[in-house]
């Protein structure tokens, strides 16, 4: 989606005129549905004065397409600038250029990673070159139309308010690679970028360009249980960007300096921020860039790891093999490991390892067990996944453990929204509506890019959930734990009992069997099923349909309460009889993990009128 798009005379009109801000600021409403910050619209302000100078004097021709703030699919960023056309051969080129107003930057020994101002203090993010190019391998992957209509991606960096310094850290030795190809330009350099635009862009005719990128198919977003074997054999699948870089190469920085000391990493993102991507990221190069390193991927959730190695399985028997040994559970594995036993530890889905009390787990702490165990300890963590008071793994509970031990604590959040079609408005819109907290924005995202709906019949949502089946998508019916789920004991094992009954809208199905609950997820047999949060957390399906029970309730205040005798899960509510903030908390996570699976849309039925009612009135 594009916010800003015209021709190259169109925009130096609007420059000249000084409007371009202002038609910017109404574009941007109207696609993305929200007012710009005051940041946003001071970039601009300043930004494309020095770019309208630059396609002024390259001199390229007036139907050169430009675009400015183009939404990469399926994510929340935003390309600064691209502008369209033909070279001297007559190939279609678009060039994109990041806009930095950076006026120092300072280099590290992180690969790919500087240092400079960003939020009022000193941070680490990417280097200007990697994140043009990193945009640009999203860009051509996402997009059809780049390789069905040979369309070649550019990409370079503009620091207009930056003077080249001597020696200069942006173009230290360890950033040779990326500026290779994709060029930085310094505030010194407007002369060598209009070069640059002329050579890609001198012939012009860029509007049909722009034409064919904008209305080219976007390729499905690549799932990571789908892509593990690729990622295995050595094929890049994943194009970090941005922060998910940052956590990659910090990581990957301290296990190259396991022997110096211990040292635990906790990588905080909410659903879909790419925490098990970058996971991957780092197991694969971990196996492949360091030689003889002792490492573990360990997954709480059982279901995660065993559709993971059920993946690798269907590859090859060697494979499934290796898969076995590096993938694990938590359990009570680690509790009498050596101190230091295993060079690197990689938990994913952190918040919910166990502490004392939990079910057959005989130790005290499994963070402490995972952090006594390895050189190097990483946790992916999302505080509001937490569902049970057994879980233990939350961000301030790991800090306490690295104090008690005197183990030094690196911490990385990730933010951006890469499920959901990066609607980043409708994660928000969620925390909001479940009551979670204030988000601050939370006024509609793209309903055209993420599709949500609320069904007044749960066989209506049903069937909507096998019509998308059949049109061969992924998609699972989820629910909440509102309904009964009969043991295997009493003629329950493989999904025999429908338990998860509606009889007021003569609704009835099974819930996932237990036999086979890992495979769930991946499984035929599982459209007919229904899914709890423990066979759905850590993955994802391309639409989720999720039934709200009566566990969930709403006071006369508009309050949403957690329901205790409503609420099935017999361990999840050990303990909670005389709590019910907490007991309410859990049941909102729950719900927030289950309306979050869907990379294309989340499709709801609650049982309780006065709760569907609310849901309505919130999405308006």
């Amino acid at each position: 989606m594009i916010v800003y798009s015209s021709n190259a005379e169109e925009f130096r009109r609007d420059v000249d005129n000084n409007s371009i801000d202002e038609r910017i600021k109404s574009e941007f409403k109207k696609h993305l549905k929200r007012n710009p910050s005051a940041g946003e619209q001071r970039a601009w302000q300043n930004s494309m004065q020095f770019m309208e100078k630059i396609v002024r004097k390259s001199g390229i021709p007036n139907d050169c397409g430009v675009w400015i703030e183009y939404n990469i699919p399926s994510t929340p960023k935003r390309i600064d600038f691209v502008i369209s056309g033909h070279d001297n051969d007559d190939r279609s080129n678009f060039i994109i250029i990041e806009l930095k107003q950076w006026s120092h930057a300072e280099a590290t020994d992180k690969e790919d990673l500087v240092r400079t101002e960003l939020s009022g203090g000193i941070r680490e993010t990417t280097h200007p070159a990697y994140q043009a190019d990193s945009y640009r391998k999203y860009f051509a992957d996402m997009n059809t139309a780049v390789e069905d209509k040979g369309i070649n991606a550019v990409a370079c960096a503009y620091l207009h308010n930056y003077k080249r310094n001597d020696p200069e850290p942006l173009l230290a030795k360890q950033y040779s690679e990326i500026v290779s190809y994709t060029p930085l330009f310094f505030k010194e350099d407007a002369e060598k970028l209009e070069s640059f635009i002329r050579k890609y862009v001198g012939k012009g005719k860029g509007m049909d360009i722009l034409y064919d990128i904008e209305n080219g198919k976007i390729r499905p977003s690549k799932k990571l249980v789908d892509s593990i074997s690729d990622m295995f054999e050595g094929n890049p699948v994943f194009t970090l960007l941005d922060e998910q870089k940052v956590a990659y190469s910090t990581i990957m920085t301290l296990i190259r300096r396991r022997s110096e000391k211990k040292t635990a990493i906790v990588v905080d993102g909410g659903p879909g921020t790419g925490k098990s991507v970058v996971a991957m990221n780092v197991l694969v190069s971990a196996l492949k860039d360091e030689k003889n390193c002792n490492v573990r991927y360990i997954a709480p959730n059982a279901a995660f790891k065993e559709v993971v190695v059920d993946e690798l399985g269907r590859h090859t028997k060697a494979l499934k093999q290796r898969a076995r040994c590096l993938f694990s559970g938590v359990g009570n594995c680690y509790v009498d490991a050596e101190d230091g036993a295993f060079d690197v530890l990689i938990c994913d889905e952190a918040h919910r390892l166990k502490k004392k009390g939990a079910y057959r787990y005989y130790g005290v702490s499994q963070v402490e067990d995972l952090l006594k165990a390895a050189k190097i300890s990483v946790f992916f963590v999302d505080d509001h996944q937490a569902i049970r008071l057994t879980d233990e793994g939350s961000t301030e509970r790991i800090k306490e453990a690295c104090d008690k031990l005197g183990i030094e604590l690196v911490r990385v959040k990730l933010e951006a929204q890469f499920r959901c079609s990066g609607a980043d408005g409708y994660m928000n819109w969620l925390n909001d509506a479940l009551q979670l907290g204030n988000t601050g924005n939370y006024d509609g995202w793209d309903k055209e890019a993420f599709d949500f709906k609320i069904f007044d019949d749960p066989n209506e949502l049903f069937n909507t959930i096998q019509e998308l089946n059949k049109k061969g998508f992924k998609a699972r019916l989820l629910g909440g734990y509102a309904w009964k789920w009969t043991g295997k004991d009493d003629g329950n094992p493989n999904a025999e009992i429908k338990d998860v009954s509606m009889p007021e809208f003569g609704f009835e199905l099974p819930w996932n069997s237990r036999k086979k609950s890992f495979q769930w997820a991946i499984n035929s047999e599982g459209i007919n099923q229904v899914g709890c949060v423990h066979t759905s957390q850590g993955l994802e399906f391309d639409y989720a349909g999720v039934l709200i029970g009566y566990d969930l309730r709403i006071d006369a205040d508009g309050n949403l309460y957690g329901s205790l005798k409503d609420y099935r899960d017999t361990a999840g509510k050990s303990g909670l009889k005389k709590n019910p903030e907490k007991l309410t908390e859990y049941i909102k996570n729950v719900y927030r993990i289950l309306m979050s699976r869907g990379m294309k849309g989340c499709y709801i039925f609650c049982r309780d009128p006065a709760v569907r009612d609310y849901f309505k009135g919130r999405i308006g």
